[in-house]
């Protein structure tokens, strides 16, 4: 049977989230409330259980008559489409997990969506719990790029790990007097935004990259016992910052931002290494950092792949279309209202494109 839980019932939710021996910080009630605030859509926790399996997914629901280009076609709250919140998410699954499970779920999974008025899923698959790998018979799997996380395991794992270039990087900044510190508090966030938001204007982000302070306050009070904030101060000026997150042994690089003039400073190389010995300090296994932009092989992904040259971890996707027909009919109302509709995209939904 599907249990669909909300956010009214957190503490529910979370009961049945940690019940699962994998499950990370990503399926947790506080995460997802920072996207609701955002604006990505309803959150709501999918539980799957029958004879033999049981699975959980964190979904956002989003409603069709808020895109731009239907709002006057389609009646509020009657159609949807789903989507795993920001970072990393898609069920995970306990039990006698084999073919014949899967397509029983299936049927139930879809059915149950059908009944919801959801006309397409997209999921942005955990690449450490590799949870793509069982759903390939089922749904459309597409493999993307690699993410890159540090073993946590000792100091000496980490430091051995990190390729010697990087090494150099984080005795200069050391050399040159850069301090790292951490800590909790709201004050921290209003200092974070500030760089943030200006590392997010030199790199020429999307605006959804922008995130208000209700975000950040929602971090702070919704994930207070899991989250830390580390900072870089250089003559007593913070020059870099980052939100690290964490749950059930796992460390999760989430946002950050540094001063682009202090950069040959290194002091987010020397930020990550000291939070990654924090973290084998707290008995955290490991410290995912993730992959590239738009998981390509970039200057980002470099810098990641900088710190642990024996990692890489596949990050995948899945598309699943539920209602064939809404589906077709929203693309051609896009085809036939905007000249500019590049029906070739691989975008997915293709009607949000």
């Amino acid at each position: 049977m599907f249990e669909i839980i909300t956010l009214n019932n957190s503490a529910y939710w979370d009961k049945i989230v940690k019940s699962f021996a994998q499950y990370d910080i990503y399926y947790l009630s506080g995460y997802s409330k920072g996207f609701y605030i955002h604006g990505d859509g309803i959150p709501l926790l999918l539980y799957y259980h029958d004879a033999d399996i049981r699975g959980i997914c964190v979904i956002m629901k989003r409603d069709i008559a808020q895109i731009e280009n239907f709002k006057d076609k389609f009646e509020k709250k009657k159609w949807f489409d789903i989507v795993t919140p920001y970072g990393y998410g898609g069920f995970i699954f306990e039990g006698n997990l084999n073919e014949d499970s899967i397509v029983r779920f299936n049927e139930c999974y879809c059915n149950k969506l059908k009944e919801e008025n959801i006309i397409s899923v997209f999921v942005r698959f955990h690449p450490q719990l590799q949870n793509a790998d069982p759903l390939r018979i089922i749904t459309q799997v597409i493999d993307l790029g690699k993410t890159i996380e540090m073993d946590l395991k000792s100091e000496e794992v980490i430091w051995n790990n990190i390729i010697p270039k990087n090494r150099t990087a984080i005795r200069k900044s050391i050399k040159n007097g850069v301090l790292i510190k951490h800590g909790k508090s709201l004050s921290l966030f209003d200092k974070f935004m500030e760089i943030y938001n200006n590392t997010m204007d030199h790199d020429q982000a999307e605006d959804y990259y922008y995130f208000g302070k209700n975000f950040y306050e929602s971090i702070h009070h919704d994930l207070h016992d899991n989250y830390e904030m580390f900072y870089a101060e250089y003559e007593g000026e913070i020059i870099a910052m980052s939100i690290i997150l964490f749950a059930n042994n796992r460390m999760h690089y989430h946002l950050s931002g540094a001063k682009y003039e202090f950069r040959p400073l290194a002091p987010t190389n020397l930020l990550l290494y000291e939070a990654a010995c924090w973290g084998n300090e707290q008995g955290f296994k490991n410290f995912h950092l993730g992959g590239g932009l738009g998981s390509g092989e970039d200057g980002l992904f470099k810098f990641k792949q900088a710190f642990n040259r024996n990692s890489g971890n596949q990050f995948s996707i899945g598309k699943q279309i539920i209602l064939p027909e809404m589906y077709e009919e929203l693309v051609e109302i896009r085809k036939r209202e905007d000249i500019h509709f590049d029906t070739n995209s691989s975008y997915f939904p293709l009607y949000r494109a």
